[in-house]
């Protein structure tokens, strides 16, 4: 079975005022994603996902052009050899780097979704897993810089979902972050995990003012303090405390990842399915932390196909943690393109989907109604 024809839809939609969020990296005014679709010389179509990279249409392009020529006409379940030629052309030496692993990831993972409905099997069964319960937090874009009081609110509706665990947002200032983080400790109390996200938005003197009062609410990891390249950073804020330090949805494929784990100063990894090299890569990124016993815990990207990807992904590794469930306000990607895949039961956990493949049908309507909106995505 060969690949006849690969597209990519770059789509977006605005944020309501009323739903914006406010991050380290700045406001959230519009989602976008690129959606990718492969089809086969036996009529079988894949679908999945290409983290937006902030440039949509140009990571869209990328696939449309130059990977789709790379590709077309190889064997479908050769996942190896068709990722080690997009990488050996446009990743490993004078390609759009970053935007490259983006655009790899989502071929990937549409591969992987045709593979397991050639097979009949969905994808955590194909990966060598198995049906079993995986851990949620609530976050996606999501509480954010709220005042206590109503960020308690927003984090009450997650908890009564049935989430044991939620991500708060830090990187506004170490007094306001500590004053948040404190108030959703108090009201809900020591068994509810907390978990929080700087965005980059942390100097070191930040985070050695912040550690302290961290280590004492007992969370569960800083996560991105400071931007994915910024390793000496990480390996001196390691030395402030006991909090783990979290990072890896802007990391790209396990070159950059073994980098991080012999460095030592960021113990939770994050790849991305959808931004680090796809299903495959990430795979390798996962066995390369089993061996030195750190968790994976990936980062969510914005669509449902994501979403589910993940959640077979945990199902079949050895070192799996948390599923980062999106509970994002008015997500059309989740909720809209595809049917969520991420609802959780009252156990605060999410299963993976038994359909071959990823388990989704994609609303294909969704794709020409929403095109492309121009510009960036967060001011």
């Amino acid at each position: 079975m060969k690949i006849t024809d690969v597209k990519a839809y770059p789509v977006s939609f605005p944020i309501p005022p009323q739903n914006r969020v406010a991050l380290g990296i700045g406001t959230a005014v519009k989602r976008d994603a690129v959606v990718v679709k492969i089809t086969t010389d036996e009529g079988l179509v894949g679908w999945g996902e290409a983290h937006h990279g902030r440039a949509h249409t140009t990571v869209a392009k990328l696939i449309e052009t130059t990977l789709k020529q790379l590709i077309n006409g190889m064997e479908v379940h050769n996942v190896v050899g068709v990722w080690e030629k997009m990488y050996r052309y446009q990743l490993a030496s004078h390609g759009m780097g970053a935007g490259a692993c983006l655009a790899i990831s989502g071929i990937d993972m549409a591969l992987w979704d045709i593979r397991g409905k050639a097979l009949g099997l969905p994808l955590f069964r194909l990966l060598g897993g198995s049906k079993k319960p995986i851990r949620a937090y609530a976050g996606g874009v999501s509480l954010g810089y709220q005042p206590p009081e109503q960020l308690i609110e927003e984090a009450k509706k997650s908890i009564d979902q049935g989430y044991k665990a939620i991500k708060l947002r830090l990187g506004d200032s170490p007094k306001k972050d500590i004053e948040r983080v404190r108030a959703i400790r108090k009201a809900f109390g020591n068994e509810l995990v907390i978990l929080t996200d700087a965005n980059i938005g942390c100097s070191v003197e930040d985070v050695r003012q912040l550690m302290p009062a961290l280590d004492e609410l007992n969370i569960g990891w800083l996560e991105e303090p400071f931007p994915a390249h910024d390793y000496r950073s990480y390996r001196e804020a390691r030395t402030f405390g006991r909090t783990p330090l979290a990072a890896g949805e802007n990391h790209y494929t396990r070159f950059e990842f073994d980098r991080v784990i012999e460095d030592g100063a960021i113990t939770i990894l994050q790849p991305d399915l959808s931004k680090s090299g796809g299903i495959t890569e990430c795979l390798r990124i996962a066995a390369m932390a089993s061996a030195w016993k750190l968790p994976i815990h990936p980062h969510s990207s914005m669509t449902g196909l994501n979403h589910a990807a993940s959640i077979h992904f945990l199902a079949a590794i050895d070192n799996s943690g948390y599923f980062e469930g999106d509970v994002s306000k008015s997500n059309r990607y989740r909720d809209e393109l595809v049917e969520n895949p991420g609802k959780i039961d009252k156990d605060g956990n999410v299963w993976p989907l038994e359909k071959p493949g990823l388990g989704l049908e994609v609303n294909e309507e969704f794709l020409v109604k929403h095109p492309p909106i121009e510009g960036p995505g967060y001011v």
